[in-house]
């Protein structure tokens, strides 16, 4: 029988139970942080149990650490999540990706980089956007603290199968449009729950020309269209990163079985959309969720509901106004998201020999220590510090607030993160969605400008 891409990886793992019913899975990388993990540990030690398979464990600190001084953890909160999870680590026999080590970071970056990802598998963390490690054609998705335990306990957890959407995207992009452009517009054409119930296969000519790092932005927000799933067919772009990373030893032997992963021609999906980029516009949102977006150059629409018209009020905005009308203050490049390397190299070329906006706080955090390294090497902070950002060390930062790196009450910040909900960056903070080039033009300009114009 054909199958789709889904169905081939989530059969392999089925340990009991039938299809339309919860089924046993089992699970090849759990990957932890501070945030999610501590009650799901004190769960083993309560019932006496051991980690079932502590070498399939892998631990990471990030929502919580500083950005500047990274050792001065003035939150107490923070500072004991940060502890625990490094006491947990080495009392259940867990390797730790620590602070201030050369692999430490962003959880969702760490695992890529370090070769854990890798096609075929199926990866879990207590992390919504844990949708990003699909983009390697490997079942991934988030979990709560409860379910923490359960694959800590048993390596295993009980799912139901999803439907399978598929989500074909043809046609060139335009300098100055992205990955990120590409999933925001399809959130805002469907909304914040088309995808709930489904697997969203990302498929098509589009998808098959962007990077990994295009493709791991695309997969990261299938959670902000409704689904637990992202998933994109591994092929050569896909093998290409992978060899050579430090645990993936296995790749000579496992290549052979990664090639047969893809959706058979004649396989049944559930739904299908499709989508034309070739006249894409950048994107940004003006509202409290992902799905309030417009197109650079359209006008903010009229107020349909309740939730509009709070929208507005929060954001201090009206039906009407464009992206350029916005009074920016801050700018954030940054996140699970987009803060890879090839995000920067594409901003520093838009901020190379210019200066930031005087009006405009802009910070840069690279996603992992291995980016801030790589990008050093390149000379990519000297770009940004020259150019008037701030350069700072790995971690979530003002992607969520959780850290010191917040936007202050009531003041507008472009960012390159994957959520703008009411006080996500901060109290108050108001959050516009849009691709690393469009925050870079828009720290230099101190407002929105269509980047199209300014990468050609």
């Amino acid at each position: 029988m054909a199958q789709t891409l889904f169905d081939k990886v989530w059969n392999k793992h089925v340990l009991t139970g039938n299809e339309g019913e919860p089924q046993l899975l089992y699970i090849d990388l759990h990957l932890i942080h501070e945030v999610t993990s501590p009650q799901a540990f004190e769960g083993l030690r309560l019932q006496k149990r051991q980690l079932r398979r502590p070498d399939l464990t892998f631990a990471t600190l990030d929502h919580n650490v500083p950005t500047i001084d990274i050792f001065n953890i003035r939150d107490e909160i923070a500072n004991k999540q940060i502890t625990t999870l490094q006491k947990n680590a080495k009392d259940f026999g867990v390797h730790i990706f620590d602070m201030g080590s050369d692999e430490q970071g962003i959880v969702h970056m760490v695992g890529p980089e370090t070769g854990l990802t890798q096609p075929g598998k199926t990866i879990v963390c207590g992390d919504s956007h844990t949708a990003t490690h699909g983009a390697f054609g490997a079942i991934a998705f988030g979990i709560g603290t409860s379910e923490v335990e359960h694959v800590f306990a048993t390596q295993t957890l009980w799912q139901t199968k999803p439907k399978n959407l598929k989500i074909e995207v043809s046609g060139k992009l335009q300098p100055g449009v992205y990955a990120k452009d590409i999933i925001l517009h399809l959130i805002n054409q469907h909304g914040v729950d088309f995808g709930t119930g489904y697997a969203l296969e990302f498929t098509g000519e589009t998808i098959q020309s962007l990077s990994m790092e295009g493709r791991m932005t695309i997969c990261n927000m299938a959670i902000e269209g409704g689904a637990k799933y992202g998933i994109i067919q591994p092929d050569e772009t896909t093998f290409e990163y992978i060899k050579g990373r430090p645990y993936a030893q296995n790749f000579n032997q496992s290549i052979g079985e990664w090639q047969k992963l893809y959706s058979d021609e004649d396989a049944h999906f559930d739904k299908v959309i499709t989508l034309d980029v070739t006249n894409l516009e950048p994107q940004v949102t003006w509202g409290t969720n992902p799905e309030m977006g417009v197109n650079f150059s359209s006008p903010f629409p009229e107020i349909q509901n309740i939730n509009d018209e709070r929208a507005y009020n929060y954001m201090g905005l009206k039906p009407g106004q464009k992206a350029e009308d916005i009074d920016l203050g801050y700018v954030f490049l940054g996140s699970c998201t987009n803060a890879r390397l090839s995000d920067l190299i594409e901003a520093s070329h838009i901020v190379k020999g210019k200066k930031v906006h005087p009006k405009i706080t802009a910070i840069v955090v690279p996603g992992s220590r291995t980016v801030k390294k790589e990008a050093e090497s390149l000379g990519l902070d000297k770009i940004f510090k020259e150019a008037g950002f701030e350069w700072r060390e790995p971690g979530c930062s003002m992607c969520l607030g959780m850290n010191p790196d917040q936007v202050p009450e009531g003041v507008h910040c472009a960012s390159t993160s994957n959520r703008n909900f009411e006080g996500r960056q901060g109290k108050g903070a108001r959050t516009h969605l849009v691709s690393p080039a469009m925050a870079a033009a828009a720290a230099i300009n101190g407002k929105f400008v269509d980047v199209r114009k300014v990468v050609v």
